[in-house]
C-alpha cells in the first residue's frame, strides 16, 4: 500500500512537469536536463515491477528516451518469473487465483445441500491449478511488454548494477555485458524473501512465497514458518486445497495490525482445519532418505536454556514468511553516492523530496525507499 503512494507521487510529479513545461517561473524544477543527447537515455529505469513500470511510461509521454532494466535472480531452488514485478507473479496476482480456486472448494462441498448433484469422489489437481495459474501470469508479462513498446519504452532484461554516476553496466543472463549511460535515473527494484541464514538447511531445502505459486509437486503436509499475511494466507489456501498445514509462529500473528482481529483470523483458520504452533523457533531443517523434511523446533520460552525443551516433526515441504528485505545491496550504490540504512538495505530519500536519493540524478520509488518520519504525511495525501 504504501509503496503504490510513493509510486502515485512520482508519477504525478511526472505528469506535472509534463503539465508546467511551458510554464513561465516554474522552470527551475526540472527532473529532466534540458540536453541529455550525450546519453543514451534520458531516463533508465533499474526494476520491472509496478513501480517501474508506470514510472517508465509516465516519462515516456513526456517525450523522452527512456529504458527499463528488469532481471530476476533465481531462488535458491531456481524459480524465476518474467516482466511485471512481485504482484503480477509472486504476489497478488496467483495468490488471488488460488485463493479463488479454494473458495471454489468450499462452493463445492455446499453445494449439495442446494440441490447439486455433487460427486462424492470429488479431488483437487494441484498441477491443473498450477498450470492455469501460470498461464494467466505469463499472459500478463506478455501485456506488459507490449505495453511497453506501445509507449516506446525500451525493454532489457539484464541486471543493472552503477559504475558511476551516469553509467549502469547491464548483465544478461548468459553473462554478455554492456554499459548504458542516462541522464536520469530510478531503482524500483522491489524486496525478495528473507531467509533465516543461521538455520542449518533452511534455504537449502525450504522454499518462499516466490516458489509455492509454481511448484510443480503437491506441496503435500506443509510448514509455514511465520505469521505474517503472507504466511497466513498461503497457510489459508493450502488448507482449503486440502493439505495438512502447520503454521509456526514465534511470537505474535500479523505484526502490526489490530491484534484482536488478528486473533479472529488465527482462530477461523484453526476452525478450518490448519494446525497452529505457538511461540516456536525453527532449529534445523534436514532432508531425509525418503525425500522427508525433519524440522526440529524449540519452544521460544526455553530456547535461550540450555536445556531447551524440543520438538519435531516430518514435511513435504517446508516455507519460510519470515519478512522481506530489499534487492539494494549488490546495485554498488555506494559508487554513486546514494545512502542507504545499513542494517536494513532500505535508500534513504531526501528531506524535501522523498524518492529522491542523496544522488541528485538519482531517485527510487517502491518498497526500496525507507520512509522517514517526516514524509509520513506524504502517504497521506
Amino acid at each position: 500500500m504504501a509503496a503504490s503512494c510513493k509510486t502515485l507521487k512520482f508519477c504525478y510529479l511526472l505528469k506535472w512537469q509534463k503539465c508546467t513545461t511551458n510554464t513561465t517561473g516554474l522552470s527551475q524544477f526540472r527532473l529532466f536536463s534540458k540536453d541529455s543527447r550525450q546519453y543514451d537515455y534520458d531516463l533508465l529505469v533499474i526494476g520491472g515491477g509496478s513501480g517501474g513500470l508506470a514510472c517508465s511510461k509516465e516519462a515516456a509521454e513526456l517525450g523522452k528516451k527512456v529504458a527499463v532494466l528488469d532481471y530476476v535472480e533465481p531462488s535458491p531452488i531456481g524459480t524465476v518469473w518474467g516482466l511485471g514485478g512481485t504482484c503480477v507473479n509472486v504476489g497478488c496476482i496467483p495468490k488471488k487465483l488460488m485463493h479463488h480456486a479454494s473458495l471454489l472448494g468450499d462452493a463445492v462441498k455446499d453445494a449439495a445441500a442446494y440441490g447439486w448433484k455433487v460427486p462424492s469422489d470429488k479431488e483437487h489437481c494441484w498441477q491443473t491449478l498450477v498450470m492455469a495459474v501460470q498461464n494467466h501470469v505469463r499472459s500478463l508479462n506478455w501485456g506488459h511488454r507490449v505495453a511497453l513498446k506501445d509507449k516506446s519504452v525500451e525493454y532489457l532484461n539484464a541486471y543493472g548494477t552503477f559504475v558511476d554516476q551516469h553509467t549502469v553496466k547491464a548483465t544478461t543472463k548468459n553473462g554478455k555485458e554492456t554499459l548504458i549511460t542516462s541522464d536520469k535515473f530510478v531503482i524500483a527494484t522491489g524486496m525478495r524473501p528473507h531467509y533465516p541464514e543461521e538455520i542449518p538447511g533452511a534455504k537449502q531445502y525450504s522454499i518462499t512465497s516466490d516458489d509455492i505459486f509454481s511448484m510443480q509437486r503437491p506441496p503435500g503436509k506443509t510448514l509455514v514458518v511465520g505469521a505474517s499475511y503472507v504466511a497466513l494466507e498461503c497457510a489459508g489456501f493450502l488448507t482449503s486445497l486440502g493439505f495438512d498445514v502447520t503454521v509456526m509462529i514465534r511470537s505474535i500473528p500479523l505484526r502490526g495490525f489490530d491484534q484482536q482481529m488478528a486473533s479472529l483470523v488465527l482462530d477461523n483458520m484453526k476452525t478450518h482445519g490448519t494446525k497452529v504452533l505457538h511461540k516456536c523457533v525453527p532449529r534445523q531443517v534436514e532432508k531425509q532418505s525418503s525425500g522427508k523434511l525433519m524440522v526440529t523446533w524449540a519452544h521460544q520460552f526455553e530456547r535461550l536454556t540450555t536445556t531447551a525443551a524440543e520438538d519435531f516433526d516430518y514435511y513435504d515441504t517446508v516455507l519460510f514468511a519470515i519478512g522481506r528485505q530489499p534487492c539494494t545491496r549488490s546495485l554498488n550504490l555506494e559508487k554513486v553516492g546514494v545512502e542507504i540504512n545499513e542494517k536494513s538495505g532500505f535508500i534513504i530519500g531526501a528531506r524535501d523530496e522523498s524518492e529522491r536519493t542523496s544522488a541528485p540524478n538519482i531517485f527510487a520509488i517502491g518498497d526500496v525507499l525507507m520512509v522517514k518520519l517526516f514524509n509520513l504525511h506524504l502517504l497521506q495525501d
